[in-house]
């Protein structure tokens, strides 16, 4: 069942949804000291965020704002990691609108013998806990690394890339020897996972090792695993396609090659949006995923951040506290509101730009209304 807001003590402003002011509105907001945001997600309708707490549950809820109704997720059980997680950043969080689930992550905490990543999730229908995989690494690098989570309508996935030893037995007979723990890609157990309900998560076909993930309707796109750093960390390059399958038979539906490596992306129905590293900079780009071809690209600041959210007809983004938009269209960048502070979870849904922010230990949720295009 879903909670009132009231029930709950919390603050929210409805906005109604055919609003067209240019300015922020808030759409919740904290009435408890203490109480900030770690990550924010919005889909459909829907909004959802996480809230840690030192002294009471660490909680993800589901708010819907046209009615201010609310659930807190996960439900509180003994099986329940979540409520008492030491909370270490980053937390990652992706909402299905349509099926309404989450999907988030919980970093161990150092010292943990192992650096690992707990892939849980939970929805309105099943509000219990469900941990569906648990990404560990050594600190040499060998082991599963997550590459992010992403999700959109009912479609929850997260990428992977295991890392292996070449040659491990001399890693362990002589491992000051020079290469002698060297690392290579390992593509059992790397790939795009679908997460469905209750069921193991099931390895998305075709896929492949991958450092960042997106995704639109029923179809996903990662950034493919080009190279491991110096500690085993999954890197990116320019010379790997970044793909877009369907998650749930691995149709490739696209293959686009990037101008630099990209550093962030973000997928709509039409469109992928990337942010690349190019030997002139930072560039936002564009693809066609029917024609796989770049259709624009412009200059961004080297302070922009490395995060994208993408309609197919706004891309946004975020450089400094300054919240942009760009109209793949005109290829116009305009300046759409200031935050308060660093957003938390960027992003647009329809005309919808909304953010999470956090101001003296309280959090908030922000929204604007874009103008529907003419």
């Amino acid at each position: 069942m879903r909670m009132l807001l009231a029930a709950l003590g919390f603050a929210a402003a409805v906005v109604p949804a055919a609003a067209a002011a240019p300015h922020p509105q808030t759409l919740w907001q904290a009435t408890r000291p203490h109480q900030v945001i770690s990550a924010f997600a919005q889909d459909g309708r829907l909004l959802a965020f996480f809230t840690p707490s030192a002294t009471a549950c660490n909680q993800v809820f589901i708010l819907d704002p046209t009615d201010g109704t609310m659930i807190g997720l996960p439900a509180k059980t003994t099986q329940n990691v979540t409520c008492r997680w030491a909370v270490t950043p980053p937390v990652r969080l992706a909402l299905a609108g349509k099926s309404e689930n989450a999907l988030w992550t919980l970093r161990a905490a150092a010292p943990a013998p192992l650096p690992f990543d707990y892939v849980v999730g939970a929805g309105f229908g099943d509000p219990n806990e469900r941990r569906y995989q648990e990404l560990a690494h050594a600190t040499r690098g060998a082991g599963l690394w997550l590459g992010g989570i992403a999700g959109d309508t009912d479609t929850l996935a997260y990428a992977v890339t295991s890392v292996e030893y070449v040659n491990e037995v001399t890693c362990l007979s002589d491992p000051t020897a020079p290469g002698a723990c060297a690392l290579k890609v390992n593509p059992d157990g790397s790939g795009v996972y679908r997460v469905v309900g209750r069921q193991q998560p099931a390895l998305v076909p075709g896929t492949s090792a991958a450092v960042a993930i997106a995704a639109a309707g029923s179809d996903v796109a990662y950034v493919q695993t080009a190279k491991l750093g110096a500690n085993g960390a999954p890197l990116a390059s320019a010379e790997m396609p970044i793909e877009v399958r369907d998650a749930a038979t691995g149709t490739l539906v696209a293959s686009l090659e990037p101008q630099g490596t990209p550093v962030a992306i973000a997928l709509t129905p039409h469109l992928l949006a990337t942010l690349e590293q190019t030997p002139s900079g930072l560039q936002l780009s564009w693809y066609d995923l029917e024609t796989n071809a770049l259709n624009g690209s412009v200059a961004v600041p080297k302070t922009t951040r490395p995060k994208l959210s993408a309609s197919d007809r706004l891309i946004v983004f975020e450089v400094g506290r300054s919240i942009r938009g760009l109209s793949p269209a005109t290829k116009q960048v305009s300046t759409l509101a200031q935050a308060a502070s660093a957003t938390v979870g960027l992003s647009v849904e329809g005309n919808r730009v909304a953010w999470a922010e956090n101001i003296n230990g309280r959090g908030r949720i922000r929204a604007l209304t874009v103008p529907a295009a003419g």
